[in-house]
C-alpha cells in the first residue's frame, strides 16, 4: 500500500536514511532545508511531503519519497498574483527502488498540498522541480502526475582529487587563479567564525547589483541570506581586495555534495582580481577539503539558446548534465503572461 503524508507525519529517522542512501537526495530536500524557508514566513510558505510504502502484513512502513518547496510569497497583493509559484530545488528526493506508482502519488501529493495555495497564498501559477540528478527512470511516472519535462543543462565538478581538479580547468581560468596567487593578492574565499553580518550585507549588495542590472529577475531580501547565515547553512565565500569585499558565493552542503547557490563579483571593477573565478574556485576547494565528491553549479540554462553563465561556469573542468526540470502548469493563461514578462524584462 502507497501513503502519501505531509510534513509532521514525516518520521525523521527515516527521512534522514532516505537522504543518506537516496542518489537523489540533495541539501535541498533535507529537513534543515525546510526549517530554514520555514523560518521566513515573509518570503516563503513552505511544503514537505513525503510517500510511505506500508507492508500489507506487517504495516512496517518505510518511506520512499521526500518532496521540499516553497511557494513564493510577495508583500504587493498584485505582483503576488502575477507571480507566486511553487519551486522545488534539487527535484524529490526518491528511493532507489521506488516504483513509478509510488513517484506518481508523491508528485501527486505535492499537487494537491503546493497546487492548490499553501496556508492563504493562493493557487501557484506553476509547480517546477529545478533536477540536480537523473530522473530519466521515472519521466513517465512524473508525467502521469501532470509534469511535463523541460530541457535543462548544469555542470558537476568532480572534487575528489585535487590535482584533476586543477588540470580540468581551462588554462585561461588557470592562468586568472595563478595570476591572483602570484601576485600574493589579498584575495581570498574565507569562511570563518568571525565572519560579520555587515560583511554579508556588503556581499549582498554587489549581488543586489548584479540581479538588479543583468540577471534581470527578482531576488530574495538580505534577510534571507543573514538567517542562512545565523542558522549555519550558508556557508559563504567572500572575496577580499584591499580590505574590501569585491565578491562571493553561498554555497551550501549534504556533506556529499557542495552547492553554488548564489555568487557574484565586481569584475568590471576589479578585473586583474577576477572576484567571480576566485570565488567558484574557493568553493570547489571547499568542497575538496571537506571530502565532498561534487560542485554543483545548480544550472547552465536551456540547450540551444545562448548564455554566458554557462561560457562562464564550462571552464572550472565539470561535466555538463542534462538532467532537466519537471512543470506542472496550474494557471495556463498567467502562466504565458509571466514567461512574456520575464522575456521583457531580460531583453
Amino acid at each position: 500500500m502507497i501513503r502519501a503524508i505531509t510534513y509532521n507525519e514525516i518520521n525523521r529517522s527515516e527521512w534522514g536514511r532516505l537522504m543518506r542512501e537516496s542518489e537523489t537526495g540533495t541539501w535541498f530536500q533535507s529537513a534543515e532545508a525546510y526549517e530554514l524557508f520555514a523560518s521566513l514566513p515573509e518570503l516563503f510558505e513552505s511544503f514537505a511531503v513525503g510517500v510511505e510504502r506500508v507492508g500489507d502484513l506487517t504495516n512496517e512502513r518505510t518511506l520512499c519519497g521526500v518532496c521540499v518547496g516553497y511557494v513564493t510569497k510577495e508583500k504587493n497583493a498584485v505582483r503576488q498574483y502575477f507571480t507566486r509559484r511553487a519551486i522545488i530545488l534539487g527535484g524529490p528526493c526518491l528511493a532507489e527502488d521506488a516504483t513509478d506508482e509510488e513517484v506518481t502519488a508523491l508528485m501527486q501529493a505535492v499537487i494537491s498540498v503546493a497546487g492548490n495555495g499553501v496556508q492563504g497564498t493562493g493557487r501557484p501559477i506553476y509547480i517546477e522541480t529545478r533536477n540536480f540528478n537523473d530522473y530519466s527512470r521515472w519521466k513517465g511516472a512524473f508525467a502521469e502526475a501532470g509534469f511535463a519535462y523541460k530541457p535543462h543543462l548544469n555542470f558537476h565538478v568532480d572534487c575528489r582529487d585535487k590535482e584533476m581538479m586543477w588540470e580540468r580547468l581551462s588554462d585561461n581560468r588557470k592562468r586568472q587563479v595563478k595570476k591572483v596567487r602570484g601576485e600574493k593578492s589579498e584575495v581570498r574565499g574565507e569562511q570563518a567564525e568571525e565572519l560579520t553580518e555587515p560583511e554579508i550585507r556588503e556581499w549582498y549588495g554587489i549581488l543586489e547589483k548584479l540581479y538588479r542590472t543583468k540577471v534581470r529577475t527578482p531576488l530574495w531580501p538580505v534577510e534571507f541570506f543573514l538567517e542562512a547565515y545565523r542558522q549555519g547553512v550558508g556557508i559563504f565565500r567572500l572575496v577580499k581586495h584591499a580590505n574590501r569585499i569585491i565578491g562571493g558565493s553561498m554555497i551550501v552542503t549534504d556533506g556529499k555534495s557542495v552547492y553554488e547557490w548564489f555568487e557574484c563579483g565586481m569584475n568590471a571593477e576589479y578585473k586583474e582580481q577576477y572576484p567571480s573565478v576566485m570565488a567558484t574556485w574557493s568553493g570547489m576547494m571547499y568542497a575538496h577539503e571537506h571530502g565532498c565528491a561534487r560542485y554543483d553549479m545548480m544550472g547552465a540554462g536551456e540547450p540551444d539558446v545562448p548564455y554566458g553563465v554557462r561560457d562562464f561556469k564550462s571552464e572550472f573542468g565539470g561535466q555538463m548534465m542534462e538532467h532537466g526540470r519537471f512543470l506542472c502548469i496550474c494557471k495556463p493563461a498567467l502562466y504565458k503572461i509571466g514567461c512574456l514578462g520575464v522575456r521583457l524584462l531580460r531583453g
